[in-house]
């Protein structure tokens, strides 16, 4: 289960994700912004010792799927394929160098966009614009900036 404190932390890191991905932005820089809930849940998920990720992960997508009006389950099984993954590497992750992380963002966001495309391709057809390609780059060019600040919210 996951602790009291973790939980708070968890709160915060999505409620602030929600509050980011929902700022408007030119629609250029909307299609290449990077999956923010997965870069937040993440630094949840480093920081994180409880044995309810997975399932956090799955609430979170689903959450984000009704938000944002998409396939039901398309985030939600994008945003726990891509924690898995960063579990695999939690302890590497942890102890890594900023640009080693950077990578396993650049991977994270990359699954994750696989499998959002996927879901998306099966339902919709082949229907994508060719920007969203940018999105893991961007995810991880991102990333010191988001940790930096998430290591401030969460003091």
């Amino acid at each position: 289960m996951i602790n009291q404190s973790q939980f708070i932390l968890l709160l915060k890191i999505t409620v602030l994700a929600f509050i980011v991905g929902a700022i408007a932005l030119p629609s250029l820089i909307e299609m290449v912004s990077p999956f923010w809930l997965l870069l937040f849940f993440t630094y949840w998920l480093i920081y994180s010792d409880s044995n309810g990720i997975y399932r956090s992960a799955f609430v979170l997508g689903i959450l984000l799927d009704v938000f944002q009006g998409g396939i039901l389950g398309q985030n939600a099984l994008a945003l726990v394929i891509s924690s898995a993954f960063i579990l695999s590497v939690k302890k590497s992750f942890f102890v890594s160098n900023l640009t080693t992380q950077q990578v396993y963002i650049f991977i994270a966001s990359l699954i994750y966009l696989i499998v959002f495309l996927i879901t998306h391709i099966s339902v919709q057809g082949l229907q994508i614009q060719w920007l969203v390609l940018f999105v893991p780059f961007t995810g991880a060019i991102l990333w010191p900036v988001v940790r930096f600040l998430l290591a401030k919210l969460k003091q």
